[in-house]
């Protein structure tokens, strides 16, 4: 198993940061060579389903997502938190992120992943490169997202 978690402050209010991050296909905007789709009726909520496809061409697959806990960050400056579960064939585990309301026009980020590779899990070192690979993969992702929202909050999107 791969565990990584990374923080990051972002210049914009909470409610913004997690509307941005709770659109599922705009991750794909994000994730290098990925797109994401929703699977589900409603793409909010608990039992809401996304499909992350990772890849170039027709060399790829499938990461199939289903949101297992969602609170939104509250008015009362209340962090929210969301968590996955990856129920896919080649991909495992699950991820969670928080928002935490830092101010009016500020908050921090903070995503967290638990994951497995079938058919990696058992090569040496597997654990850390996949720590090491997915820690350095979301904080750009991270980084992409906060400049997005922040560039929203000033008016330059």
């Amino acid at each position: 198993m791969g565990t990584f978690t990374v923080r990051r402050a972002v210049a914009a209010p909470a409610a913004q940061v997690w509307a941005i991050l709770v659109d599922w296909p705009s991750h794909g905007r994000w994730v290098p060579f990925t797109t994401v789709t929703t699977t589900s009726a409603s793409a909010t909520g608990v039992g809401a389903s996304f499909v992350g496809r990772s890849g170039i061409g027709p060399i790829g697959f499938d990461d199939p997502m289903v949101v297992t806990q969602w609170q939104p960050p509250g008015d009362d400056a209340a962090p929210g938190l969301c968590r996955i579960a990856k129920t896919g064939r080649i991909v495992l585990g699950d991820a969670e992120f928080s928002v935490t309301p830092l101010g009016p026009a500020r908050c921090e980020v903070l995503w967290s992943e638990n994951i497995e590779i079938v058919g990696v899990r058992r090569l040496p070192l597997a654990g850390r490169l996949n720590d090491l690979i997915g820690r350095l993969t979301f904080a750009a992702v991270i980084k992409k997202m906060a400049a997005e929202a922040e560039a929203t909050q000033h008016g330059r999107a």
